[in-house]
């Protein structure tokens, strides 16, 4: 399982010059090694134990992981600083979480009240999942969004609250940051096209009713139905979460 993590190192982390450098220096693959130890013991039902690691894991790493979550195989903690794990997370094999980030609970829900995410999921630095929900393979959560809600697999989602960014399209590249649309931008900006076109055409009605030409600065949206009818998806799908 080591070799695995490792290598998972080699392919996403161009910093990563050679084996001791990731063994000795990288906080994350020691609070994996931590956290396999205090897992073991944790499943062993051994008392106080498992905790403690878990205490010095923290103390040393800076990373917080429960001796009871349940971490995949080949799993990159970058950097690291600031991560907490819930007792009942279960991380997904290949998945890469960012400094920052919290797999957490919503309150004092007993049984499963922490996140699941699946195979090859990375996690923003600063984002929040949070309760017992399910997040998709292959999903690509923004940086700072904070996910409340499921989300199924191959979806990117930013924002707080966190929402799809396109539901018609597949996972895209998280490592571009163009590719990380702002919902709220974008509403934003259909809203305001709706207020300038409402505005023309008052000028309009004004310019017929005293007879002077009316302002042809701006194209009315009703001339463009396929634009009339993007916008509304648009305000639609955020007023309802875009979809999660």
């Amino acid at each position: 399982m080591l070799l695995t993590e490792l290598r998972t190192i080699y392919e996403r982390d161009p910093a990563a010059r050679n084996w001791l450098e990731v063994l000795f220096c990288y906080p994350g693959v020691q609070a994996l090694l931590f956290h396999r130890v205090a897992h073991w013991l944790h499943n062993m039902n051994m008392p106080f134990l498992p905790r403690f690691i878990s205490h010095l894991n923290r103390f040393f790493t800076g990373i917080e992981i429960h001796p009871g979550a349940n971490i995949g195989k080949g799993v990159f903690i970058d950097h690291g600083m600031g991560v907490v794990i819930g007792e009942t997370a279960i991380v997904g094999d290949g998945t890469v979480i960012y400094q920052g980030v919290t797999l957490g609970g919503t309150g004092k829900e007993t049984g499963k009240r922490h996140p699941t995410l699946g195979r090859n999921v990375i996690v923003g630095a600063g984002a929040k999942v949070l309760g017992n929900i399910q997040i998709g393979d292959n999903v690509r959560i923004g940086a700072g969004s904070v996910v409340l809600r499921e989300v199924p697999s191959n979806r990117t989602v930013v924002g707080i609250p966190g929402r799809i960014a396109d539901q018609s399209r597949e996972a895209v590249n998280f490592f571009n940051p163009e590719y990380l649309p702002d919902v709220e931008a974008q509403v934003i900006r259909v809203l305001f096209d709706r207020i300038k076109s409402l505005e023309m055409q008052i000028e309009s009605l004004k310019a017929q009713s005293a007879s002077y030409p009316a302002p042809q600065r701006l194209q009315r949206l009703e001339d463009s139905p396929h634009l009339l009818k993007e916008g509304d998806r648009l305000i639609e799908e955020f007023l309802d979460g875009a979809g999660i």
